[in-house]
């Protein structure tokens, strides 16, 4: 398999298209799961999930309406972040970390990494991404907070609760998430902003809706804790391609979706 250039910036009219029409028909899934769920308009975020899209692809995906980018990878982070940054700046918008948005007038893009982070690769993610969403353990947690301090900097974390309990997935054991999530949020460096998980890999429709709803369920005990550390800790990153419509009626404010906007990954 040839290796892709991640950096690259040029896709052709037919791919632009493909990603366009991508993007539309998820923004309209979303839209109608929230009627559906008697939930007000624009109350759940797109995140595309872009692990091994390019930064053409990228772009094309922002140009037909998405506002928040998620990277599996560090090392994709750091390939894409320069021309993601300067492409996204020449149409108004401030993407990650990487731009004073009000100072240039421009509109926040939120980065996100959404896939597991080592220690060992925190430096390379902090200097571009506003949001780390699988922070799974108090040690993580301590680390990005250390290097957060020295930046002089705020970085937003999700706490990722692993609700199917499937062993080859990442997260933290439920039943913990309450009392992680309070020693997270009290780190200096960090908001606590919520949590997230990955649904169960089944087709039984109750399993996965109850995955979500715990979730739901560990967050209004958060927000209801009367904790100030807490206060901030009200999304719920949950729901994909293939779920997404029953994490948004299960209260979902963010679904990361990859493959129902690029297709299939041709690359590894």
């Amino acid at each position: 398999m040839d290796h892709k250039n991640l950096a690259n910036e040029t896709i052709d009219d037919a791919r632009a298209r493909s990603i366009a029409d991508g993007v539309h028909r998820v923004l309209d899934g979303i839209a109608e799961a929230e009627s559906r769920s008697g939930r007000k308009a624009g109350s759940v975020r797109l995140l595309a999930a872009t692990k091994t899209r390019d930064v053409g692809e990228i772009m094309a995906a922002i140009d037909a309406g998405v506002h928040m980018i998620g990277e599996n990878r560090p090392q994709e982070v750091d390939a894409k972040a320069a021309g993601l940054t300067r492409l996204c700046m020449e149409r108004g918008y401030a993407l990650g970390t990487a731009a004073d948005a009000q100072r240039h007038d421009l509109v926040p893009l939120p980065f996100h990494l959404i896939g597991q982070l080592q220690s060992n690769k925190i430096n390379k993610v902090l200097p571009y991404v506003t949001d780390i969403e699988s922070v799974d353990h108090l040690s993580l947690a301590q680390k990005i907070a250390k290097r957060a301090e020295a930046r002089g900097i705020t970085v937003g974390v999700l706490l990722e609760v692993n609700e199917s309990g499937e062993e080859s997935k990442s997260g933290c054991d439920p039943d913990e998430a309450v009392d992680l999530a309070a020693d997270v949020a009290a780190l200096p460096g960090l908001e606590l902003r919520g949590l997230m998980t990955i649904g169960a890999h089944v087709d039984d429709e109750a399993t996965i809706r109850r995955g979500f709803a715990h979730l739901r369920e560990t967050r209004d005990t958060l927000l209801a804790s009367g904790d100030a550390s807490l206060a901030q800790a009200r999304e719920l990153s949950m729901g994909m391609t293939h779920d997404m419509a029953y994490a948004i009626e299960e209260g979902s404010t963010i679904v990361r979706v990859g493959t129902a906007i690029f297709g299939e990954r041709a690359f590894i």
